[in-house]
């Protein structure tokens, strides 16, 4: 059984540099923004607004370059907010810093509390401005906005201050003021992370975090911030957290290994229904049955079309023997509907909206192709 995708449009990423990364969504309730960075600047629109022809695209100059950490943008695209080796930093389109959270340093083996970027070479003899070699391939933790842009969620590395060193507590999960960077709540993650990864909830109150420590484990964390106090559930120790459903009633993981796809109920994190990858998809019609031996994985990527439709792919096990293939389930009962047809090549993983679209990214062209089934 499959599915026929129509193209519903193409559209250019935010950044015409030949040096930019490939773009990335940023899903919030009623609407996508599209970020795009290189080392210099990170710029982002509202999809919709592209979709319909008035895309204004808002550009920030970035505080360092694109490998030291991560960013988001907020839903005015008006704030943007780095997360990098030393600090959470947000800053508005000129480049002025509007507040910076200091935090422990994400390289390892460093017990600085740094005060700026340029400090991460000086130690070594290496000429600052992140030339250490650990600096450079530092670990890193992650920040997004609510879905109403007034709280800042961001995962660090301890402490927050010099004298506030705790051995116990590495790693902290903290909610911020967005207008002045206030820290309003922070909770002790008990992670070791390589990285980590926020994904959000209509509910501002509500965000879960997936915390990878490589072969460790794959720790899922959900946060509740009731204005006062933030409480973190620990779901699972080695499960990938791929999405939240748009009424925000359920949420989609991946096992650690890629065999499990998921559907959780955010009320309590409890599993609803899962789908093996080895037992419903078929192997990729390029295997060789009398050489190969077949291994059939879901991807770290997939989400929502609509409520009760999901995009997973299995594009990492299929690139051994050719294109990669994106599948249709219907989680109401966790069955497998089928394969989707495109009508031309696709790269890559299928990035769901939510709102029963999905974009794929060319290869070749770093361009979004907008889907929707056939028919609709």
């Amino acid at each position: 059984m499959s599915a026929s995708a129509r193209l519903v449009t193409t559209l250019a990423g935010p950044l015409e540099s030949a040096t930019a990364g490939f773009p990335g969504e940023r899903c919030l309730p009623g609407r996508t923004l599209i970020l795009q960075s290189d080392d210099t600047q990170v710029a982002a629109y509202d999809l919709a607004a592209a979709l319909a022809g008035e895309a204004s695209v808002a550009r920030f100059p970035r505080p360092w370059p694109r490998r030291f950490g991560t960013c988001t943008v907020s839903p005015g695209l008006d704030v943007a907010v780095f997360a990098g080796v030393h600090a959470v930093r947000a800053v508005d389109r000129r480049g002025a810093t509007l507040w910076e959270v200091r935090h422990g340093c994400w390289e390892g083996s460093c017990r600085e509390m740094h005060a700026s970027f340029d400090e991460y070479g000086e130690n070594d003899g290496n000429g600052g401005n992140g030339d250490s070699r650990g600096h450079l391939y530092a670990d890193s933790g992650s920040v997004v906005f609510s879905a109403d842009g007034k709280l800042v969620w961001a995962h660090v590395r301890g402490p927050l201050a010099v004298g506030d060193e705790d051995p116990d507590v590495i790693e902290e999960w903290l909610v911020l003021d967005a207008t002045d960077g206030t820290v309003l709540g922070q909770a002790d993650t008990q992670t070791v992370a390589a990285g980590s990864g926020h994904v959000s909830h209509p509910d501002p109150g509500q965000m879960g975090l997936s915390v990878g420590e490589g072969q460790d484990g794959a720790p899922l964390l959900w946060g509740r911030w009731d204005g006062e106090r933030l409480s973190v559930e620990r779901i699972d120790d080695d499960r990938c957290l791929l999405a939240v459903s748009p009424s925000g009633e359920h949420f989609l993981t991946v096992t650690h290994y890629q065999e499990l796809l998921s559907l959780h109920r955010a009320e309590d994190g409890s599993v609803v229904s899962e789908l093996d990858a080895e037992e419903v998809v078929p192997d990729h019609p390029a295997l060789d049955p009398d050489n190969d031996e077949p291994e059939v994985r879901w991807d770290y990527y997939g989400g929502f079309v609509d409520e009760h439709t999901v995009i997973a792919g299995t594009t990492e096990a299929d690139e051994e023997y050719g294109p990669g293939r994106h599948w249709l389930v219907d989680v109401r009962d966790m069955r497998l509907l089928g394969e989707i047809i495109y009508p031309l090549p696709i790269s890559g993983v299928p990035n769901p909206l939510g709102d029963g679209s999905w974009y794929t990214v060319a290869e070749d062209t770093k361009e979004l192709q907008v889907w929707r089934l056939a028919g609709v």
